[in-house]
């Protein structure tokens, strides 16, 4: 067995050079689908330490290619996944930013625990990934947003999947969700990540303390959702060491429950998709929503205030730049 994975079943931390060693293995197929399985099983039942996370991060980055240059004042957001079961607010609020006028650069994955992901969410829509990071740029400079595909992710990670077939990855879900957000090699300037899980904080925190090319938000709220709530009170840690309140009621805000947020079946996804970036959706829907493009805007340096940028959001709903700007990408 090799040593990372016995250190992991065991509770004990890896350090990078012990990832590296494990990467070399499973690059040469000598890792196997057992030691691949059980590599999994102990990552989604346990976070690492924040150090083991950082190291395996660590190992990650120095076998990829060079990045291209920056995105300049692009924003990423992307959630951990699991909570309480929500429509895809954080690809509505990348639109709502967008159309606002903040670069945006989102990630995401399929369903692990939800009923839809964000990349089955686009797949229906018709909107396609940019495969390479010329046409993620090329996306971004015409439209003012792109949907960056899984070339910005690590190549180990299509490893591991090949090697546990017929097994599929969707058991392992709360790891890849967990750790998720801080695989790709995306060239932004800012991440708002939405964190349910409370018990996982500690870690994250300490991991978005050691990317010194972004700024991280962590978002999180007591009803344990991974985005930010209009009618929920929410906290943002971020990498530099502070924490920013979010008070739903200075804001204006606090409309509706979690159970005007719930997601719809997959034959309806589209079609409520499309009325949430109307403003058709109810108003539970659109303050999550422009509370969340706000939060991008903010957190990118494009606006100094949240009640500005929650202004903003909000128009370009009203006024129907949100869903043109929507029906523009489709086609």
């Amino acid at each position: 067995m090799h040593e990372a994975v016995g250190a992991l079943l065991a509770g004990r931390g890896v350090d990078r050079a012990t990832w590296t060693s494990l990467w070399d293995e499973l690059g040469s197929d000598g890792l196997g689908a057992g030691q691949a399985v059980a590599l999994l099983a102990s990552l989604s039942t346990r976070l690492p330490d924040h150090e083991t996370l950082a190291a395996l991060l660590a190992s990650l980055d120095e076998r990829r290619p060079e990045q291209p240059a920056r995105f300049p004042g692009a924003v990423n957001i992307v959630g951990t996944g699991g909570g309480p079961p929500t429509f895809n607010v954080s690809t509505a609020a990348a639109f709502t930013a967008a159309a606002l006028g903040v670069p945006v650069v989102k990630t995401g994955s399929r369903a692990y625990t939800s009923r839809v992901g964000s990349v089955d969410l686009l797949e229906r829509l018709g909107v396609r990934l940019t495969p390479s990071y010329d046409r993620t740029a090329e996306a971004l400079e015409r439209d003012g947003i792109a949907f960056a595909g899984y070339f910005v992710y690590p190549r180990e990670l299509a490893l591991l999947a090949r090697s546990i077939v017929p097994a599929s990855m969707k058991p392992f879900g709360r790891f890849m969700n967990a750790i998720g957000p801080f695989l790709p090699a995306l060239p932004v300037a800012a991440q708002v990540t939405g964190v349910s899980d409370h018990t996982m904080l500690p870690d994250l925190r300490a991991l978005a303390a050691t990317v010194t090319d972004r700024t991280v938000w962590l978002c999180s709220n007591e009803a344990g959702a991974d985005e930010l709530l209009g009618c929920v009170d929410g906290v943002v840690d971020v990498n530099d060491g502070t924490a920013l309140r979010v008070d739903v009621a200075a804001l204006g805000l606090g409309a509706g429950s979690l159970d005007d947020l719930r997601p719809r079946e997959p034959a309806a996804v589209v079609d409520h998709f499309l009325a949430v970036v109307s403003g058709e959706a109810g108003e539970a829907a659109t303050q999550a929503v422009c509370l969340n493009a706000a939060a991008m805007a903010v957190a990118g340096g494009h606006h100094d205030g949240w009640a500005d940028a929650l202004d903003a959001a909000g128009e370009a709903v009203r006024s129907g730049a949100v869903r043109a700007l929507v029906e523009r990408v489709r086609a």
